[in-house]
């Protein structure tokens, strides 16, 4: 009984294995990989230009924002200019 129980353990553990290798085989080569890893570390940060209408009692302005979103999901706005319209 405990032979079988050796054998059976031993067959389930080469099944197991088999399966691994394979899987490892199926992953990216590294030179593709190392492709993607170039790519991900090119993001740079880019600008754009906002602008709102914002009310202040009775004025309005129109505030203009340069806005900067950066790789990390981040953004940081500057205000450029506020100009009353009415």
């Amino acid at each position: 009984m405990r032979k079988l129980l050796g054998i059976a353990l031993a067959a389930a553990s080469v099944g197991v294995v088999a399966p691994a290798t394979e899987a490892k085989a199926a992953t990216p080569s590294t030179a593709a990989a190392a492709q993607w890893r170039r790519q991900r570390h090119n993001r740079r940060a880019y600008v754009t230009t906002q602008s709102r209408l914002v009310r202040v009692g009775r004025r309005v302005y129109r505030e203009t924002y340069q806005v900067r979103h950066l790789p990390n999901g981040r953004t940081t706005a500057r205000l450029i200019s506020r100009v009353r319209v009415r």
